[in-house]
């Protein structure tokens, strides 16, 4: 059986040989055929740069998702070159804003380890209120998983990309007095995180936002890892709307939670 890598690798090897580096899902699947590897639709799901294969780290090489082109049904990718606008690395939490929590344990907190499980707990424990607006009796508006499609263009790696109908998913959505926060939930504690992760449900509020006439305040991301009985929470904004690279970081914190 192939392994994930090997595909990606046997993927930029003919993107190389035609010097055309945009690739759809149609050879991802001849590929996966050829070397026995059974998930196609995986491939170019890479979470963090470590999971990319070590030829291409050092080429300096990572896959964007382009959508599906209008008339196709096959979606698009491309492999370009900034791994480091492209993956943004965690930031240290400071001595300063390490929470211990105190918490009653609910019957459904560790019933599983999906990410709505853990946005759902964060946020029954009052964790997110606290985090985002201080205030424990705060009542945002908040909207569950759901999928997205959206064109937009941007740049990346000093190069441009446009991208049609690109699909995704956003984990959970709060919103407080005109301030929208989009979440992403992970398990463990990863070195960094695919930028775009957070930037395509970013611009995908801002173009529903600017194409509908909504106000918003504001439109910011958090990432929020669980390790264990731990929590850590990154809220990042975008300083420019086309470049998924001026990901800054507004806070972070991390809450210990310890039972009652």
């Amino acid at each position: 059986m192939g392994t994930k890598q090997e595909v990606i690798k046997a993927l930029y090897a003919r993107c190389q040989a035609s010097n055309d580096f945009v690739f759809d899902n149609n050879l991802v699947k001849e590929v996966c055929r050829e070397l026995s590897f059974g998930n196609p639709f995986d491939v170019t799901k890479i979470d963090n740069s470590a999971l990319l294969p070590e030829e291409l780290q050092a080429e300096d090489v990572f896959i964007v998702p382009l959508g599906t082109p209008r008339g196709s049904r096959a979606a698009q990718h491309q492999f370009v070159r900034g791994i480091s606008e492209g993956y943004h690395q965690f930031e240290a939490v400071p001595d300063s804003a390490l929470v211990t929590w105190p918490y009653r344990r609910s019957i459904l907190n560790n019933i599983n380890t999906s990410e709505s499980n853990i946005l759902s707990m964060a946020y029954n424990q009052r964790i997110i209120h606290d985090f985002l607006y201080e205030d424990l009796a705060a009542s945002p508006k908040v909207y569950g998983s759901h999928r997205t499609q959206t064109a937009l263009s941007y740049y990346l790696g000093g190069a441009e990309i446009r991208a049609h109908r690109v699909q995704g998913e956003i984990d959970f959505t709060a919103e407080h007095l005109g301030r929208v926060t989009i979440f992403e939930a992970k398990n463990g504690e990863p070195p960094d995180f695919n930028g775009l992760q957070l930037f395509n449900p970013y611009r995908y509020y801002r173009n529903v936002a600017e194409a509908n006439g909504i106000a918003m305040q504001s439109v910011q991301c958090c990432y929020l890892l669980r390790q264990g009985h731990r929590l850590r929470l990154y809220l990042y904004s975008f300083d420019d709307p086309e470049r998924p690279g001026s990901l800054r970081l507004e806070r972070n914190a991390e809450y210990n939670l310890v039972l009652r």
